[in-house]
């Protein structure tokens, strides 16, 4: 059963929140961080993103960068603009937008809970990524960002959840970007909380994988240091934001091809049945929609090779089918012809994309259930990469765990 471990958290004090909160690292690059931290010294983006502030000819993964991080860290927790709280608390994170709402609970799971298995995977983890945020952790003493999970509800947490929010102000609101609203609030009444997921059999890493095994890694080198046991130490929880299932929202998660040749409508067309279109985006699954030379097209994706969950997902089929026999892209982690463009960009993207001349040839995906992902994890298998684009994201900076 699931473990959770309320803390005392770090939180911007209210006239600071929309100057500190910021996008999460992975979905923007280095040039996108220093543009959206331009004139915003307090932006968290200095702390999750700090080559912005070196020497831009420093290599990404020097000294300097982390040294950088945990220095802008330091700063912002010790300026005033932070306040920690005195007790461990539990806190509850609403994401809204348009008639979309879900709310879940932001505590810490236990990094035992993710080697054991009770925190169920989905997709590989990349040795350079996990380096990455590894060296930011160790160096910061702190996760500066959360993961997001998700689990299936109980009534007993959902009343405890409203038993809250519907009765209390929140102690921050924020409106980001798109016009998404984020609210926390914090109790530090949390014992029904620890109860009632202690009788949760799983949870789900939705977003963040990189960050999960990060912790893992972290622990496992402080508990050789320390000397510590395992669950003994502040570094042994790592922050999480746990969202019901029923409230997630999945986008499609898009390619794009570089190289494609030149047959290819030819090729779709003859093989797999593809079909001139004004749709841009697959009606059901089992269907995709492609764009090159200033059309749509729409086609069955072929059966799957066999009965497998993995192989039966539309990004599989599409790799199996297409993307690797008729492009030859072996590797799609890897292969430089191929890029993925998460669906909250649009199918303008994709036509963006394509039209410029930087790739040939855009596949617009039917989105991947939870119901898929929840059985690939249960399964213990692994989905391609890029797989689900979860929406809304969970702002940065807005609470901290330091240990």
């Amino acid at each position: 059963m699931a473990i959770i471990h309320p803390f005392k958290g770090w939180l911007p004090v209210p006239g600071k929140v929309d100057e500190v909160a910021c996008v999460p690292y992975d979905v923007i690059n280095t040039e996108e961080a220093a543009q959206l931290a331009e004139g915003k010294p307090d932006s968290f983006l200095h702390v999750i993103r700090p080559e912005i502030d070196v020497d831009p000819d420093t290599y990404i993964y020097d000294d300097a960068v982390y040294d950088k991080g945990a220095k802008n860290l330091r700063r912002l927790l010790s300026s005033g603009i932070y306040t920690q709280d005195e007790k461990n608390a539990i806190y509850l994170y609403q994401l809204e937008t348009g008639n979309h709402l879900q709310t879940g609970v932001f505590t810490c799971a236990s990094v035992q809970d993710y080697d054991n298995d009770v925190i169920l995977k989905h997709e590989l983890t990349r040795p350079d990524k996990e380096d990455d945020r590894t060296r930011h952790i160790l160096t910061q003493k702190a996760h500066a960002e959360p993961v997001m999970l998700t689990f299936n509800d109980t009534a007993d947490i959902t009343f405890h959840i409203e038993k809250l929010t519907l009765t209390q102000a929140p102690d921050i609101e924020h409106i980001g970007d798109g016009g998404v609203i984020h609210r926390i609030w914090k109790t530090f009444d949390t014992v029904d909380f620890v109860e009632g997921f202690s009788l949760i059999p799983n949870f789900y890493v939705a977003d963040g994988h990189h960050r999960c095994k990060s912790a893992s890694r972290v622990a496992e080198i402080l508990r050789s240091e320390k000397n510590s046991r395992p669950g003994e130490e502040e570094f042994e929880y790592f922050p999480v934001v746990l969202f019901p299932m029923k409230q997630m929202k999945i986008m499609p998660y898009n390619r794009v091809v570089k190289n494609a040749p030149a047959n290819t409508i030819k090729l779709l067309t003859e093989k797999f049945g593809a079909v001139s279109t004004h749709q841009n985006v697959p009606p059901e699954k089992g269907m995709v929609c492609f764009y090159t030379n200033g059309e749509w097209y729409l086609m069955n994706l072929p059966g799957a090779a066999d009965e497998s969950i993995v192989n039966g997902l539309d990004v599989s089929r599409l790799q199996d089918s297409i993307l690797e026999p008729l492009f030859g892209i072996t590797n799609p982690r890897t292969d430089e012809h191929i890029g993925f463009v998460g669906g909250i960009r649009g199918t303008a993207e994709l036509e963006k994309l394509v039209d410029s001349g930087k790739y040939d040839l855009a596949f617009s995906m039917y989105p991947t259930s939870i119901q898929e992902l929840t059985e690939v994890s249960d399964h213990g298998e692994l989905m391609p990469p890029k797989s689900t684009w979860f929406e809304p994201k969970i702002k940065s900076g807005l609470i901290i765990h330091t240990f």
